[in-house]
C-alpha cells in the first residue's frame, strides 16, 4: 500500500458500501485504469488516497472479512 495523491489522470468514479451510514465514517474505493483500486477516507475526499493491485485488493478485502484486521 502506498498513499498517492493522484493515482489516475482521469476523474475516477468513487464509491462506498451501501452498508455506510450517512455520518461520514467510510472508506470509498474506485476501480483504476489497470485493475487495482484506490482507497480514500470520505470525510477527507481531497486527502491521501492509497492504492493497490489487484491482488492485494482482493487479499485485503480476504483479511478484512475474515477479522484479520479487527481489534483486540
Amino acid at each position: 500500500m502506498k498513499p498517492n495523491p493522484h493515482p489516475a489522470s482521469a476523474p475516477l468514479a468513487w464509491v462506498k458500501s451501501s452498508y455506510s451510514g450517512n455520518n461520514g465514517n467510510c472508506v470509498e474505493v474506485a476501480a483504476l485504469p489497470d485493475g487495482g483500486r484506490a482507497l480514500r477516507d470520505s470525510k477527507t475526499p481531497s486527502g491521501p488516497i492509497v492504492t493497490l493491485s489487484d491482488r492485494n485488493f482482493a487479499a485485503f478485502i480476504t483479511g478484512a472479512a475474515t477479522g484479520e484486521f479487527d481489534r483486540a
